[in-house]
């Protein structure tokens, strides 16, 4: 007799799990291993700190003085001066010159007048500073923006160059002072310019002939002509700010440079404790000679030689003076290598303003339908 379903009896599921494993006599427990892993996990997933080296800028090297060169003895046969120039801008980029010819008193009394473009009040500079970058002149703030009692900047910069733009900004802020100061900066520039110019031909006619990198040069001038970076060094700082000067200098040279492009650089830096020439290949150091002029080798020249001459970027350094001071950096461009129209470097390129654009289509648009009327008729 069969059994009907629902009289047969119910099996329940059996949902039991499989037996643990056995743990071997020794092992942990699991609370030890999970101590291990977190402390392997913690070891192996930690950033390391990072660890700067202390120098991370190229060694100071002290030099001997580079050649002195006589001025007046450039054009001589019998003087080697030429043969030390050529030696001294191949290895460091610089050279000094003595006897050029500038008196004193003209030299004087530019520094006496750049001296009171820095006693213009910060709201006054404001109106003058280079900003955006592309304004080739005006103040700039250097390192040591911020002042401490008692100490002021470490240095601040004023670049000065001829042009309508700069004239009319700084008489509209400084009327008197700035014309006397713009007087004397173009009496000494030209005799400046006379002195580079001597210097540079000379150099030229120790060079082959006609160059591509000469070519090049030529085409990447932007036709600014000479201009003039003036410095104030402030008296009495610190060896601490001193040195935090001179690490942003280094920085700044070495990234930024100069933004005039140049054949060749003056500088009038009587009275400076040392004198540092920066390049990318190296950073070096010396005392340069009383009444002396500093000339250092700019792009130009360094392409015109095909790299044979280094270009280099110098400053002075003032240490213990008790005054402040100023230098200045001529930059001077031959004329063959600029432009021969005379272009304000303030008002850079010539544009076309929205306005004359949206005439200019309306007329062409006119004279397209008259020339179709005309051509459709006969």
């Amino acid at each position: 007799m069969a059994l009907s379903p629902e009289s047969m009896p119910e099996k329940p599921f059996d949902f039991r799990a499989p037996p643990p494993s056995p743990i071997a006599s020794g092992r942990r427990s699991c609370v030890t291993n999970e101590d291990v892993l977190s402390e392997f996990l913690q070891h192996s997933l930690r950033v390391p700190d990072l660890v700067l080296p202390d120098k991370v800028f190229p060694r100071q090297n002290f030099i001997e003085n580079p050649p002195k060169i006589d001025f007046q003895l450039l054009s001589s046969m019998e003087s080697d001066s030429l043969s030390k120039i050529l030696d001294s801008i191949t290895r460091i980029g610089c050279f000094q010159l003595v006897n050029y010819g500038i008196e004193g008193e003209c030299i004087r009394s530019a520094l006496a007048a750049a001296a009171g473009i820095f006693q213009l009040p910060p709201e006054k500079r404001r109106a003058v500073t280079r900003s955006p970058p592309e304004k080739l002149y005006g103040f700039e703030e250097a390192h040591g923006e911020k002042e401490e009692e008692g100490e002021g900047k470490v240095s601040e910069e004023f670049v000065w160059c001829r042009g309508a733009g700069l004239k009319l900004e700084m008489e509209a802020i400084w009327p008197v002072g700035y014309s006397n100061f713009s007087e004397k900066m173009e009496s000494l520039l030209c005799d400046i310019e006379k002195v580079a110019e001597k210097i540079l031909m000379a150099i030229r006619q120790n060079l082959p002939p006609k160059t591509d990198y000469e070519n090049d040069m030529k085409q990447g001038q932007g036709g600014i002509g000479s201009g003039c970076y003036v410095y104030k060094h402030s008296r009495n700082m610190s060896a601490e700010k001193c040195s935090g000067s001179l690490r942003y200098d280094v920085i700044r040279m070495l990234i930024r440079g100069f933004d005039y492009s140049h054949a060749l650089c003056l500088h009038v830096c009587d009275g400076s404790s040392e004198f540092h020439v920066y390049s990318k290949k190296g950073w070096v150091s010396f005392c340069p000679d009383k009444d002396a002029l500093v000339i250092t080798v700019g792009d130009q020249t360094q392409a015109l030689s095909g790299g044979q001459f280094k270009h280099v970027i110098g400053r002075p350094i003032y240490k213990g003076e008790k005054e402040d001071c100023i230098s200045m950096a001529f930059l001077y461009s031959p004329p063959s290598t600029t432009n021969t129209t005379k272009v304000d470097p303030q008002k850079g390129k010539n544009t076309i303003s929205l306005s004359q654009q949206a005439i200019a289509a309306i007329v062409l648009t006119l004279v397209y339908h008259i020339l179709v009327f005309v051509y459709n008729k006969f």
